[in-house]
């Protein structure tokens, strides 16, 4: 305890500190000369200012006690502050900023009887980037009104659980603390039902189509590219007027659609497939998982937690290239069987584009050209990992939600020029060519995104999986999708709000754009080939005996034995030994 801190307990308990012999009095100063003429010369001085103390309130400290008087004093005054802080909790809970606004209360609003409104009452965005958050504002905020500045306002098609449902009073935990939070998108929980409930609530026809109803497809065997945009042959060069058309929904409609140069997809058509495959591709079945890697650039994932029953009757797709067919038959992992695992093997011949990723474009984008005959389909990208059964993944974010489409939010982007500026910044592809996509969406009315667009709640989603129905307006949604992908570049992100928007604009339809951390419950993503190749080996762990214990040979029982501590150069000497004998153990 060093001299200072004596000074200032002497102070607390009522003695003056004594500064260089020299104690503070009443407008003079007092020499020390010995502590009890100190204290006998400060009573004497004090002893007037003692008189005028005798009030009410020394009166009440001599009766109860001084410290009594301290308890009491202290009661009110923690409840006033423990009244303050509360006022303040709730103040902060009702105006909260922008980031928790989509980090903490979003993650509780969007539920209706437990369960999520359908796509207009969805209420997470992602975390806008820092130079855009004074552009846009929180559509949470509907209403000036404290009384319904949160109330939840259900889309048409939003539904409420019934009473009866297994997850009617399913919510999400409440998030942790700002400070223990993690940083980085997470999964959250998510309420499946059981797999046999839920086959049993796959609806038994297909849903309506608004407006459209029969549609059908270009056929043109010589392709001639007559405007300066881009296209391909496979996509048929659709002319900028063909492309407006295309957005005026009829009942019946014919707009292009890949595979132009034949009428069925896959013979002579690019993106073709053995006369086998064909066969296999045009079956029945009410669900089909798919999936694709093309330039050997992932690793294929074995989907887990997958059920009996939908090892049955779910056929899992796996389209690959020849790069990649040739990769696999070299690690005999792909026989003539054609399998892998539960993936049946589809090696797709004569792609039509050289970069690897606008060709997984095809099978993504174009799975109800493909698959004539098949219900409903989850596209999952060649990178992820599915973990949860198929009908538990439709139950939850189709038929439950009476929707026909679905896909997640992008987890921090909401905004489609945020969201071009950072494909930039990443190298996602070349910068002129997002900025000519991005700079005709702009002439075409496409604005950033605000509250005018609610009950949308975002304009970028995760792509990189697909949940969707096979009927006519679905189809043409992934249709028009693709001309984008083949006009201009291929980051589908930058073109799925333009063609949501046109088609809204004219038919009653909507998405269920469901939250991303959703989608990272039921699929897993891994790293690419590329990054695991060049990752080191996990180190094999082995595993070290426990020193014997002392020998008691020779030495007298009940005798203490005392050790000596070993020196520093003694104990590293000992160190190394036992490395050097840990290291020859491992061989």
């Amino acid at each position: 305890m060093t001299g200072g801190s004596l000074g200032v307990r002497m102070w607390s308990y009522g003695t003056l500190p004594d500064i260089n012999g020299v104690i503070p009095g009443d407008e003079k100063f007092l020499h020390s000369k010995s502590l009890a003429n100190v204290r006998k010369n400060s009573t004497k001085m004090f002893s007037g200012f003692r008189e005028k103390e005798r009030s009410l309130p020394s009166i009440w400290c001599r009766c109860l006690g001084c410290r009594k008087i301290s308890m009491l004093l202290l009661i009110p005054f923690a409840l006033l502050v423990f009244v303050l802080g509360s006022l303040a909790v709730d103040k902060e809970t009702i105006s909260l900023n922008v980031d928790q606004q989509i980090g903490t209360l979003s993650m509780v609003l969007p539920y209706v009887n437990g369960a999520p409104s359908n796509p207009g009452a969805s209420w997470i965005f992602g975390k806008k980037d820092k130079q855009n958050d004074e552009n846009y504002l929180v559509a949470n905020i509907l209403n000036e009104d404290e009384e319904n500045r949160f109330r939840i306002v259900g889309s048409k098609g939003a539904i409420v659980l019934p009473s009866n449902h297994p997850c009617t009073k399913f919510t999400f935990p409440p998030p942790p603390p700002p400070n223990l939070r993690r940083i980085g998108p997470r999964p959250c929980p998510v309420c499946y039902l059981p797999v046999d409930q839920a086959i049993a609530s796959m609806p038994s026809s297909p849903s309506a189509s608004p407006v459209l109803q029969n549609l059908t497809y270009v056929h043109d065997e010589n392709p001639i590219k007559t405007e300066p945009h881009g296209g391909s042959d496979f996509g048929g060069y659709p002319s900028i007027k063909q492309r407006s058309n295309s957005f005026d929904v009829k009942e019946s409609m014919t707009v292009h659609c890949g595979f132009v140069k034949r009428s069925k997809p896959g013979l002579q058509t690019g993106f073709d497939f053995d006369e086998s495959d064909l066969a296999e591709l045009q079956q029945f079945h009410d669900i089909i998982v798919a999936s694709a890697i093309f330039g050997n650039y992932d690793v294929i994932q074995q989907p887990r937690n997958v059920s009996e029953e939908a090892k049955k009757n779910i056929p899992f797709y796996m389209f690959i290239d020849e790069e990649t067919e040739a990769y696999i038959k070299n690690k005999s992992v792909l026989d003539s069987s054609k399998r892998v695992g539960l993936w049946r093997i589809v090696c797709v011949r004569n792609v039509p584009y050289s970069d690897a990723r606008r060709n997984g474009k095809v099978p993504k984008l174009l799975l109800h050209r493909i698959f004539p005959n098949v219900r409903y389909s989850i596209w999952i990208d060649g990178k992820l990992q599915l973990v949860v059964d198929p009908y538990q993944i439709l139950e939850k974010f189709l038929w439950r939600q009476n929707a026909n489409f679905a896909i997640s939010r992008h987890y921090r982007r909401f905004d489609v020029f945020v969201e071009a500026e950072a494909n930039k910044a990443a190298g996602k592809y070349d910068n002129s060519s997002i900025d000519e996509q991005v700079g005709f969406y702009k002439q075409e009315g496409l604005t950033p995104y605000s509250e005018a667009k609610f009950p949308i709640t975002s304009d970028v989603p995760e792509g990189c999986v697909l949940i969707k129905e096979h009927i006519p307006i679905t189809n043409l949604f992934t249709c028009l999708w693709f001309n984008e992908v083949d006009r201009f570049t291929s980051r589908d992100q930058l073109s799925f709000a333009i063609v949501r928007d046109k088609i809204m604009e004219k038919v009653d339809w909507n998405i269920n754009m469901f939250l991303d951390c959703e989608r990272r419950n039921f699929v897993i993503q891994t790293y690419h080939r590329d990054l695991l190749e060049q990752m080191p080996p996990p180190v094999a762990t082995v595993s070290r005996r426990p020193p014997a214990l002392p020998s008691m040979r020779g030495r007298t029982p009940g005798k203490r034995i005392t050790r000596r501590r070993s020196s520093s150069r003694r104990h590293r000497k000992a160190a190394g030994g036992n490395r050097d004998q840990f290291l020859l153990s491992t061989f």
